[in-house]
C-alpha cells in the first residue's frame, strides 16, 4: 500500500518516503510508561534531498530556526502525547507548518507620515514638559 503524500499547498506535496520517522523513548515524568514504551517520534527531513521546489528549499535553508541543523536537516522531536500515533501526526503537522510558513511572503511596509496636528501636539507636550523641568532648578535667593 503506497503512503499518502503530505499536502503543503495545492501544487506542492511532500512524499512520506522523504521523511524519516524513528520511535524513541520520551523524556520527563511518566513512570513505567515512559521507561518501557517508545512513544516519542524523532523526525528527520533533509531539505536538499527533498522533492520540494527550489523556492521552498532556499527559504528553508535561510531560515534561522533551531530545528534546522547546519547541514540542512530539519529535526523535530514530538513527545506531547502518550501514544506514538498522535506524536507521529504531531511531528508531521509541525513539519508541514514549518514548510508552509516559508511560502508566505511578508507584505512590504509602506511608511506613513505623522499628521501636522500630531506633530504640533507632540512639540507642545515637549515644551510643557521642558518648562516643568526648568522649574525644578535651584531658586535664586538674591532678592
Amino acid at each position: 500500500m503506497p503512503a499518502d503524500p503530505f499536502e503543503i499547498s495545492r501544487a506542492v506535496t511532500l512524499l512520506e518516503s522523504e521523511v524519516e520517522l524513528n520511535a524513541v523513548r520520551s523524556q520527563g515524568a511518566g513512570g513505567q510508561n515512559v521507561n518501557k514504551v517508545a512513544t516519542a517520534i524523532h523526525l528527520r527531513f533533509d531539505i536538499a534531498a527533498s522533492s520540494l521546489p527550489d523556492f521552498y528549499k532556499s527559504r528553508l535553508l535561510q531560515l534561522k530556526d533551531k530545528r534546522i541543523s547546519g547541514d540542512g536537516v530539519v529535526v523535530i522531536k514530538a513527545q506531547r502525547f502518550r501514544t506514538q500515533e498522535k506524536n507521529r501526526e504531531d511531528a508531521i503537522a509541525r513539519l508541514v507548518e514549518l514548510i508552509k510558513s516559508v511560502a508566505q511572503t511578508q507584505k512590504k511596509r509602506i511608511p506613513t507620515r505623522a499628521t501636522k496636528s500630531s506633530q504640533k501636539k507632540r512639540m507642545d507636550s515637549k515644551t510643557k514638559r521642558g518648562n516643568t523641568k526648568a522649574l525644578r532648578g535651584k531658586v535664586d535667593s538674591s532678592y
